[in-house]
């Protein structure tokens, strides 16, 4: 007997589905890009618990005579691609002819279509590959495809679907998608039954774009006019660098039409703001790529994400050169919004603060005597620390008559503070050699160490009197959502406002945040990095205040003034020699290495 035969067609259906069909978002995918090639000018997606119950995508497109509809139920039949030649100038948004017959061999499946100047319509009902009916229907034109109890049949790839709230923001992120690579279509999405949104079609790629990301993010968008070079042509948007996100999660590109993912045009808008943003962020950008066909290979990946450019380094100048002309007026970050006040967690009374410059402690004493003999005199009296870990012994040097008189500020390791490098480390003498702090690491132990070690409700809320409103898309909110008490719990006080829109109420008093959006959103990207695939669960409260703490200590500036109080808080820390997550506060290099290396 032979050992090799040819799968049946159904299973062989389902292996391609297990490339084409990865979860419910997969599925909107290739109905969606259907309904475009179709001509569609309005599209409607429609869910129920997150797409495992019920995918519906409904167009107005060209429809299908009971012939195609039966067709295109079949592996490798499309009508987009005929010969070999256009299969390296691909012009529209399907062109394998394998998704239709894949999704219904792992579904309970209905189709249902009316081309425009027929009288009536076909209705095919599929149950996991099997055609169970076909029968004539009274149908608008355009064409309904309805999606029930997905994998269904292949229970070992259902169980590997998230939550709910994740599987709907991974479907509303795919038709975002769509709806900013085609503005002229409308499209609309339910969820539950709840409309989530309704974008009416519009020749302005702004409008759009507001429409998707919030108006904020629509009044701050820098223009890239058209520019054309190498026979191919860009424009779109940019945002200003403090909308930097981690992550290209805000980095939209569309090539014909096509949203695609490349890492040569990423690299390109990141150079192009030439430092203005941290080698850990990357601008937010929308950008249209327009080129020949034939110029471009989108045939290299399962599903179409990427694609392979016949001229690359072209692609990048053109970005590039494009981005860098829009960037022209810098734009000044946002400021704290009203005047900040103290929330008391026990009995909710508003107390107003005033504020604290960051090297204030528990008193301080400054006294300036004018004659130019006289030295100036500082007198610290440091709180009490909570635990017996060891104080350090700073000693300042201070100007009389050109010589340095040691300041004694508490007991414990001793330490004369001497300069900074390269503004980033505080350059320490110790009893035996140098001692480098890393202003950063230590602020992240201290911020860690203020809500970890406090009772929930010791912590204050600096509330704002306008609350700051933030526009997220589904993949954050979702984030936000699931970590809801620990946002709380850290004083940190949102609430859902209306669509993809959150509300900040209150920030952590001990945070002093000059711009609580900022703040924020870099707390929600440390947040969806760290949750991965898993955002369907919720952080323990040290892990999440693990990531508050990193965000924190990240506008932290190395300076010499107010170095002292620094090291005098990090020493009240019942562990000040690392952060967190293990990394050093303080490096140690003895007199000894430092002899063996002259030597």
């Amino acid at each position: 007997m032979p050992k090799i035969s040819i799968l049946p067609d159904v299973l062989a259906s389902q292996v391609a589905a297990g490339e084409v069909v990865e979860r419910p978002a997969s599925v909107v995918k290739e109905m969606v890009e259907n309904a475009l090639d179709a001509g569609a000018r309005s599209v409607e997606v429609e869910i129920q618990k997150g797409g495992a119950s019920l995918i519906k995508v409904t167009d107005d497109g060209s429809g299908m005579g009971k012939e195609d509809a039966l067709m295109c139920l079949e592996r490798h039949a499309t009508s987009k691609l005929k010969d070999a030649k256009q299969l390296s100038a691909i012009t529209t948004m399907g062109f394998r002819g394998e998704a239709v017959p894949s999704i219904a061999s792992v579904s309970k499946f209905r189709l249902a279509t009316r081309e425009h100047d027929a009288v009536e319509g076909t209705e095919v009902i599929v149950d996991g590959g099997i055609v169970k009916e076909v029968k004539v229907a009274g149908l608008q034109a355009g064409t309904v495809f309805e999606v029930r109890q997905l994998f269904f049949n292949v229970p070992a790839r259902r169980k590997f679907m998230r939550a709910e709230s994740t599987e709907s923001a991974h479907v509303e992120h795919q038709v975002k998608l769509h709806a900013l690579a085609w503005p002229e279509v409308r499209f609309t999405m339910r969820k539950d039954g709840r409309t989530v949104f309704d974008l009416p079609s519009t020749p302005d790629k702004r409008t759009r774009i507001s429409g998707i990301a919030g108006g904020e993010a629509g009044r701050k968008l820098i223009e890239v006019p058209v520019k054309e070079a190498y026979g191919m042509a860009v424009h779109g948007y940019v945002l200003p660098a403090e909308f930097a996100r981690k992550g290209r999660r805000q980095q939209f590109v569309f090539l014909n039409g096509r949203p695609i993912e490349d890492p040569a045009i990423s690299r390109a808008l990141k150079d192009a703001f030439k430092g203005a943003v941290a080698d850990n962020l990357n601008p937010s950008a929308w950008l249209w790529i327009e080129m020949d066909p034939s110029l471009v290979d989108v045939n290299v990946h399962p599903a179409k994400k990427e694609v392979r450019f016949h001229k690359p380094l072209e692609v990048r100048q053109l970005v590039l050169s494009a981005v860098e002309e829009a960037i022209s007026v810098p734009v000044e970050p946002a400021a704290l919004r009203g005047a900040p006040k103290i929330i008391s967690r026990k009995t909710g009374d508003a107390i107003p603060v005033r504020p604290k410059p960051s090297e204030e402690v528990s008193r301080a004493v400054v006294e300036v005597r004018n004659e130019p003999a006289e030295e100036v005199k500082k007198v610290v009296d440091v709180k009490k620390p909570r635990t017996e870990a060891p104080k350090p012994f700073v000693r300042t040097p201070v100007v009389k008559q050109q010589e340095l008189v040691e300041v004694e500020k508490s007991v414990g390791p001793q330490f004369t503070i001497l300069s900074t490098l390269h503004d980033r480390y505080l350059l320490l003498q110790g009893e035996d050699g140098l001692v480098l702090l890393d202003p950063k690491a230590a602020r992240e132990r201290i911020v860690y160490e203020g809500f970890a070690g406090e009772d929930v409700d010791d912590i204050e809320s600096q509330g704002l009197l306008v609350p700051e409103l933030i526009d997220l898309d589904a993949h954050d909110l979702d984030v936000v959502m699931t970590n809801l008490e620990n946002f709380t719990e850290a004083g940190i006080r949102v609430e859902p406002f209306g669509g993809g829109t959150l509300q900040v109420r209150s920030m952590p008093a001990v945070l002093s945040a000059k711009d609580p959006r900022a703040f924020v959103m870099s707390l929600i990207d440390e947040l969806v990095e760290t949750v991965g695939g898993k955002r369907g669960k919720s952080l323990a409260f040290e892990v999440f205040a693990e990531k508050l703490a990193k965000r924190a200590a990240w506008n932290e500036v190395c300076q010499r003034k107010g170095a002292e109080h620094l090291l005098a808080q990090l020493f009240e820390c019942d562990l000040p020699y690392c952060t967190p997550d293990g990394r050093p506060t303080l490096v140690h290099i003895s007199l000894k290495e430092i002899e063996r290396k002259f030597s």
